[in-house]
């Protein structure tokens, strides 16, 4: 263990992982603006925790876009381990008005796993609405499905974390932020907050924008969806640096942390922390890791999109670890995910990620490396 690893790599890492470091250290060495935080446990011990880069310190937190939907499944993963919630019941049993427009037999596990036809509601969210606790929820129990809930899915981006908090509130009476705060982030000394409170404001750094080559190669898929899920809710807000977002900390999208947090959350859930039993039993780690949709996606456009109940599942392009594995990328780069296999818990945010998008091929191969070596 060390604090200063490598010229560029500052913080700590089991001996077993020094080629990751010596990895990370590359990366560092060719790209002077890399500015990324590495976090893993194995087994419920910490064995990586490091940082690098101009933009990014030990104690900094940062909102990684997507990410932060770990949060909304593990959430619901605690609602099936008390017994509170039947994945396979309709929506409407626990929120009757949700029912309106033939969305009657919509079960949670549909709603839960992007196959409800409800990215958007009709006419289009506002961004005032999406940042409130049920204003958008309550437009989106009102609206009729894009297309047949089940027949497909589609990438809910936003709106899954307001149906999913909405579904929270009518099973426990309080907001998904408050569920959270007092069921997981504060009992398990989490560093990843849904509405940054005031007191740490300080160690809030932004996310940078991404910087699109002179010639863009990467692929482009196309989506009929894509322009009416995608229209913007009025006046543009940047939802990761924007006050009104993180103050808020839509489980979609905003939520603001560390590396460190997020692979805590995971291991304090799935494999246990400080010597602590897992919260969450192993079969409700099957159930909600398990596989629930697989294919081509109706709102991205893209062929090869996975997803367990929440979160996102591992495949070709979006390789993080076996069959069991699962967590979820972020828009700008970052990724935090689980494999109960191996017993690893990884993380990664990143100041300013890679263009176009979605998780750093960079974290995918230090997310595969470090699990084969404890995985071994």
């Amino acid at each position: 263990m060390s604090d200063a690893l490598t010229a560029h790599v500052d913080g700590f890492a089991d001996d077993r992982l020094a080629a990751v470091v010596a990895e990370i250290e590359g990366f560092a060495a060719a790209d002077p603006e890399y500015s990324v935080q590495v976090a893993a446990f194995a087994g419920g011990r910490p064995v990586l925790d490091v940082w690098t880069g101009p933009h990014l310190s030990r104690d900094s937190l940062m909102v990684p876009y997507s990410v932060s939907k770990n949060t909304l499944g593990l959430s619901i993963a605690l609602l099936l381990e008390r017994g509170l919630v039947d994945l396979d019941a309709p929506v409407a049993q626990y929120w009757p008005e949700f029912a309106a427009k033939d969305k009657g037999a919509v079960t949670v596990r549909q709603l839960l796993s992007h196959q409800a036809g409800l990215p958007q509601a009709t006419p289009a969210l506002t961004w005032a609405e999406l940042l409130d606790a049920h204003a958008a929820a309550d437009r989106l129990a009102a609206s009729r499905p894009l297309w047949q809930p089940g027949s497909s899915f589609g990438y809910h981006a936003l709106t899954i974390g307001n149906l999913g908090a909405e579904l929270v509130f009518r099973i426990t009476g309080r907001t998904l932020q408050d569920f959270y705060e007092q069921e997981i982030r504060r009992p398990h000394a989490v560093d990843f907050y849904l509405g940054l409170p005031e007191s740490e404001d300080a160690r809030r750094v932004p996310v940078l924008p991404m910087i699109r080559p002179k010639i863009d190669s990467a692929p482009r898929y196309t989506s009929l969806l894509m322009p009416l899920v995608w229209s913007s809710p009025g006046p543009e807000l940047d939802v990761a640096n924007d006050e009104r977002s993180w103050r808020f900390g839509h489980a979609g999208a905003s939520g603001t942390g560390s590396a460190r947090g997020l692979a805590r959350l995971f291991a304090a859930m799935v494999t246990g922390v400080d010597g602590a039993a897992p919260v969450l039993s192993p079969d409700t780690v099957e159930v909600v890791g398990l596989q629930q949709v697989s294919g081509y996606d109706e709102v991205l456009g893209q062929p090869h999109r996975a997803h367990g109940v929440v979160f996102q599942k591992p495949t070709p392009a979006l390789h993080f670890g076996g069959p069991r594995a699962f967590g979820h990328d972020g828009a700008a780069g970052a990724l935090a995910c689980v494999d109960p296999d191996t017993g690893v818990a990884f993380a990664y945010t990143i100041a300013r990620g890679p263009w176009p998008g979605g998780a750093d091929p960079r974290a995918l191969a230090l997310a595969v490396e470090i699990g084969r070596i404890f995985g071994s």
